[in-house]
């Protein structure tokens, strides 16, 4: 099997490392759905579990020159998907610091490969954390896909069933359509990073 046959590699990327997040659920659905996709493998990838501190690289990520173990490991991470699927809650209208740190870490590895975003939060259903990481995400040639799921805390989630989301079938069909764009990207992006020099 050559590399273009090659399974498309995905990372469903928690956001959040706040105590009691969301995230967990909302990824857990995610990959309940993604998972009945074939020729696709899909992979939670946890930043509480990344231990990254505060950005503390001395030289600029673009330079690929990486100083500390933990930024290697997170590069060697990064570095073996294809596209990310980002949960993402909304802090103060943008992304948690914990996610912003985790993409300020690297350049390269992020570079020519696609991305969704399935947000959420009390007021618009993080809709602006998700407009702020598409900013970032472009700064990184990350192509962000049109399709987003933006999950309301208010009436999306049971908290008499221990915090588990209950998205509606609208919801389900909006991640189906995120997922159709994030694979067609991901696959055509997959020959660009193959012709690159």
């Amino acid at each position: 099997m050559n590399s273009s046959d090659a399974p498309l590699k995905i990372a469903v990327v928690l956001g959040s490392t706040r105590p009691g997040r969301r995230a967990d659920a909302i990824g857990d659905w995610v990959l309940r759905q993604a998972l009945r996709r074939e020729h696709t493998k899909f992979e939670l990838v946890d930043l509480a579990e990344q231990a990254l501190p505060l950005l503390d690289e001395p030289a600029p990520a673009i330079t690929g020159n990486y100083a500390h173990a933990h930024t290697r490991a997170w590069s060697a991470r990064v570095a073996e998907f294809d596209g990310y699927l980002f949960v993402t809650p909304e802090h103060n209208r943008s992304v948690p610091a914990a996610l912003k740190n985790a993409l300020d870490y690297l350049y390269a590895e992020w570079g020519d490969k696609a991305a969704g975003i399935v947000s959420y939060g009390v007021d618009a259903g993080g809709a602006r954390a998700a407009e702020h990481l598409r900013g970032v995400l472009g700064e990184l040639r990350v192509a962000d896909v049109r399709a987003t799921v933006a999950l309301s805390l208010m009436t999306e989630f049971d908290d008499a069933d221990g915090g588990r989301v209950t998205p509606g079938p609208h919801q389900e069909q909006k991640l189906e359509t995120l997922l159709d764009q994030l694979l067609s990207w991901s696959a055509a992006l997959r020959t660009v990073r193959r012709a690159a020099p």
